[in-house]
């Protein structure tokens, strides 16, 4: 099983637009995909029209170990396509994972018992550091980092890629970084903004050996197959679905 973490440690991102729609793409090639709502927010969990109710055990729950992983998973409305969805409780994890002394393998022990279900496991992980983010990293094999086409991205960026060095130094993470993810990127017609087209130029020169992959542009678009629950090729815009692609080609070569 690949496990694969959206990380950026700035919010608005794209770290929800992109697991959601390659989450989506490999379930429609026919892989068994597992999506993991590690953001209080639990954007991904409403976007992909999954209800937590009271009762109901959710990733908080999963990592506190009260239930295990095959309790905390759900159906969704897509084939293949599995979800540990998230609920504001998710806030109050931090406090126990970092009493636990092991929080950054906490996820890591849990994704080994569904190993052999799943092909895929993709976290959409909180924009901050914390023990979120740590468990979610200490569990990745791979992670890519989205991050707007602006000041603030390229500041995400250096943020999240000290973050990574910072837990590969302690062992906590021993993946390694599929690529970068230019979010938002500005085309006027078939030209690049200036804005998008310095900062993107910025990203490739703080990655180092790290890929930037290629840019999801801005358009409401994406908001249309994210509303109606789509992949874009199934509205008609397959050119803008091209960013997921590239991602799905990555991790299967890996």
């Amino acid at each position: 099983m690949q496990t694969c973490s959206a990380i950026s440690l700035s919010g608005g991102q794209g770290k929800t637009t992109t697991i959601f729609f390659t989450a989506l793409l490999l379930a429609k090639q026919g892989k068994k995909v597992l999506v993991i709502d590690a953001d209080p927010q639990a954007n991904l969990t409403f976007y992909l029209n999954h209800e937590v109710q009271a009762d109901d055990p959710s990733l908080f729950e999963v990592l506190t170990r009260e239930v295990t992983i095959e309790d905390g998973i759900y159906e969704t409305q897509y084939e293949n396509l599995f979800i540990v969805p998230a609920d504001t409780g998710l806030f109050k994890v931090s406090d126990r994972l970092s009493s636990s002394g092991a929080g950054a393998f906490a996820l890591r022990r849990c994704l080994k018992d569904v190993a052999d279900i799943f092909d895929y496991t993709l976290i959409d992980v909180q924009p901050s550091r914390s023990q979120i983010s740590l468990t979610a990293a200490g569990a990745s094999n791979h992670v890519l980092i989205p991050v707007e086409a602006n000041v603030k991205g390229v500041n995400s960026l250096v943020e999240t890629l000290a973050f990574l060095d910072e837990q590969a130094d302690i062992e906590a993470f021993n993946g390694q970084v599929l690529g970068i993810v230019p979010f938002r990127d500005r085309w006027v017609g078939n030209t690049q903004t200036k804005e998008s087209r310095e900062n993107v130029a910025a990203m490739k020169e703080f990655a180092g050996d790290v890929p930037v992959l290629a840019s999801i542009r801005e358009s409401e678009k994406y908001k249309n197959a994210i509303r109606t629950g789509k992949l874009l090729s199934d509205i008609g815009q397959l050119d803008l679905q091209y960013p997921f692609e590239q991602i799905t080609e990555s991790l299967s070569n890996e």
